[in-house]
């Protein structure tokens, strides 16, 4: 099994457009591994794609995808559903007038819930399905999908619009959480993962200086994880392998000092590391 992180960005990726900060300036000047774009990972050999950022296309192109046998949402929020058109332009045979070929794609209950009353994303859904680019399947909560020789089980997240994914083959046991981990805790049978794919939380203190970069009342630390939380729930899983990823821009931390940070977390006996796209982990 080989899972790409296609993209390791967050809601602000990097670079932004007119940002002067350090870590867009170098990202600008130095692309991969210190750009970074929106989130998304693949899983090749059974071809499953979670989550569709604005630069999705850009994103296949780029790690020479393709065939998506499967696509499954975690959640209705932009940074991870705007780049849906990506069903076209891989999808669609313009000159034979039709479908060249089809994808699944996945809709856990809740994620359907939302994808119809949020940004008109289903009716967008519906119109891709209409042009035979892609199949709706909406699934219960419990509910397993097999690809391939590979089951995917999503799960609700402590925030219950948001859903993770247990990927399994005969050998190997994966996590791919894309973001909104807040008041998580791991369930005991997540514990002993080949690799966890975890969103790396907010950074309200600096690791190098300790400086507090948010503010204790900040509304932003009432939703989301925070770095330090993160670190916990991944002390918890007890996996082979961690990779963090959904790395905001607005952490301040360019790719040099998240090597430095790998380091120290693995000087502590975490097997962490940190993202970056074109990032591809192979599981013997």
């Amino acid at each position: 099994m080989q899972i790409e992180i296609l993209g390791s960005g967050g809601a602000l990726a990097s670079p932004r457009a007119g940002c002067d900060c350090r870590v867009c300036v170098e990202a600008r000047a130095k692309g991969i591994p210190y750009a970074r774009t929106g989130p998304s990972t693949f899983i090749h050999g059974p071809d499953i794609l979670f989550d569709t950022p604005e630069e999705s296309r850009e994103q296949l192109v780029r790690a020479g995808v393709a065939r998506v046998a499967a696509c499954f949402y975690s959640h209705w929020h932009p940074d991870h559903v705007m780049g849906r058109r990506v069903w076209e332009s891989l999808n669609l045979d313009l000159h034979g007038w039709g479908a060249a070929r089809t994808t699944d794609v996945y809709l856990p209950e809740q994620v359907a819930i939302d994808f119809r009353r949020m940004l008109g994303m289903m009716d967008h859904l519906r119109f891709l399905e209409h042009q035979g680019v892609i199949r709706i399947v909406e699934l219960r909560d419990g509910e397993q999908v097999a690809v391939g020789d590979v089951r995917v089980t999503p799960f609700r997240l402590a925030e219950t619009y948001v859903y993770a994914f247990l990927v399994e083959d005969e050998a190997r046991r994966v996590l791919i959480a894309p973001d909104e981990l807040h008041n998580w805790s791991p369930a005991s049978h997540l514990a002993g993962l080949d690799l966890a794919v975890l969103p790396m939380g907010i950074v309200e203190i600096d690791p190098f200086t300790d400086e507090r970069r948010l503010e204790e009342a900040h509304p932003l630390l009432a939703e989301e994880a925070t770095f330090s939380q993160t670190i916990e729930m991944a002390r918890a899983l007890d996996a082979r392998q961690i990779v963090f990823s959904h790395i905001e821009e607005s952490d301040g931390l360019g790719h040099d000092d998240l090597g430095l940070l790998a380091a120290r977390l693995q000087a502590d006996g975490l097997p962490a590391t940190f993202a970056y796209d074109t990032m591809r982990i192979d599981l013997a």
